[in-house]
């Protein structure tokens, strides 16, 4: 445990933070399952939708620091060519 006083309001914010980290994580996970599911079920025009969904929540996962930019369009572009695969 911390004895400084510093120290200690750093581990508040740390918990704050890695509770905010992981809300959005969460976010673009869930959006990403769900466009999974879509894509297996065959619905493409659901699929559609909730592909700008999940590129939009892993753009904001990246704008907030969450995953690196690198790391977005790896996982942007693995979606993309699933719905483009869908559709054909």
């Amino acid at each position: 445990m911390p004895n400084i006083k510093s120290a200690k309001k750093r581990v508040k914010v740390i918990e704050k933070k890695t509770l905010r980290n992981n809300m959005i994580k969460s976010g673009y996970r869930t959006a990403v399952k769900k466009f999974e599911e879509a894509v297996a079920n065959g619905n493409i025009e659901e699929a559609k939708v909730l592909f700008s969904e999940a590129t939009k929540k892993i753009d904001q996962a990246c704008t907030k620091g969450v995953i690196v930019k690198n790391t977005a369009a790896r996982k942007k572009s693995s979606l993309s060519k699933k719905l483009n695969a869908a559709m054909v």
